[in-house]
């Protein structure tokens, strides 16, 4: 046998079509109520409450982490697990659509349910925070969430579909100088300008990237450098990200970008201070096999897979941790919002339209379609 019967086949999508009220509803609901890193208190219990209400045995608050949850139903060989992420961005509310991944992976847990053991799964839903900026999959998958999974899946909302996101290594880090301040027009020269220490940095970053490859990426923000012209500063602080296509790749490039801010520090005699802000993401590594049979279950359902010029170089998730370790595939539905791309208002908006809530229902129907295809090979 090659994958699943077309009969559970429809009846995994009745079930999941028979909740589309409850799913769309859940999808709007998480919209509406953003939530940053590790504070999705409100996303993971709507996530626990649907989930239970599907017959899932549900532990929430586990691995750690407040607003984590697993829920499992099933007895089966195969286990396979369903990632449902539901952080927002700072600032910009949903403008990843984690909406979309929430609700499409509850969907697909109740497509599932109550068929588990007659195609041979075990599912388990995990409710994975922080996945913008906190690396929540890395510290469950370190914790042991996602032992004895014999595949992972997700699904991810973007402008156009893609079968396999190109996901990039990716380490984050914060910055600070420590000068010390003075009358910046009576006694300049007795300050030490953190100010500086930041500009110069930025200037050396800046003529790095003449010297770093094409899937090489580096950015930061400046949170803060003064608080008055008047007065020299003697703090500044940044956040910055270093981006690469393979995590080999990644610690050599970080070590430059570092040394950049050396010499901030080197040039105006300022302390420099550096801390990891989460912990490394590693390069997206889809498995084929997996991969193949999603892509046939999403063209069933007529979703199509365009050609994308360029593809989408730099965008990271810390579901490249888990590729790593267990068969995984992170697909992207198409909300045919072009130009509107991930984080960007306009993408928060494409998020709860009519192609995002057909989003969550295909989303789910192929992921479950996908679990039992497995099951039955």
């Amino acid at each position: 046998m090659t994958g699943a019967s077309a009969a559970l086949k429809r009846q995994i999508a009745a079930r999941v079509r028979a909740a589309e009220t409850e799913l769309v509803g859940l999808s709007h609901r998480i919209h509406a109520h953003p939530e940053p890193a590790f504070e999705e208190v409100h996303a993971s219990a709507w996530v626990a409450e649907a989930l239970t209400e599907a017959g899932f045995a549900v532990e929430h608050g586990c691995y750690g982490l407040p607003t984590a949850l697993r829920a499992t139903i099933g007895t089966g060989p195969v286990h396979v697990g369903i990632c449902a992420e539901y952080d927002a961005l700072p600032g910009m509310g949903h403008a990843c659509g984690h909406n979309v991944i929430a609700a499409a992976a509850v969907g697909a847990g109740i497509g599932l349910a109550g068929l588990a053991d007659d195609l041979g799964l075990t599912v388990t839903v995990l409710g994975t925070p922080a996945e913008e900026g906190g690396g929540g999959k890395v510290l469950m998958l370190r914790r042991g969430a996602f032992d004895g999974l014999d595949a992972a899946m997700m699904v991810h909302p973007a402008a156009v579909e893609m079968a396999a996101m190109p996901g990039s290594a990716v380490s984050v880090f914060d910055v600070s100088y420590r000068g010390t301040p003075a009358h910046a027009g009576a006694y300049p020269e007795r300050g030490v300008n953190a100010a500086d220490a930041m500009t110069v940095a930025q200037v050396a970053i800046g003529l790095l990237r003449q010297q770093t490859r094409g899937t090489d990426r580096i950015q930061g923000v400046v949170t803060e450098a003064g608080t008055a012209p008047n007065i020299i500063p003697d703090l500044s602080r940044g956040r910055w990200i270093v981006r690469t296509d393979a995590v080999d790749a990644l610690a050599p490039l970080t070590e430059r970008v570092r040394r950049c801010f050396e010499a901030g520090a080197l040039a105006t005699g300022c302390e420099l201070d550096t801390a990891p802000a989460c912990p490394d993401y590693a390069d997206l590594r889809p498995d084929p096999g997996l991969l193949g049979l999603y892509r046939a279950n999403a063209e069933a359902l007529g979703r199509t897979f365009p050609e994308v010029p360029g593809g989408m170089v730099g965008a990271a998730t810390d579901m490249g941790n888990v590729s790593h370790v267990v068969p995984t595939i992170h697909p992207m539905l198409g909300l045919d919002c072009a130009p509107a791309v991930n984080h960007q208002p306009e993408f928060a908006a494409a998020a709860i339209t009519p192609a995002a809530d057909r989003a969550v229902v295909d989303g789910a129907v192929a992921m479950a379609w996908t679990a039992a295809d497995l099951a039955a090979r």
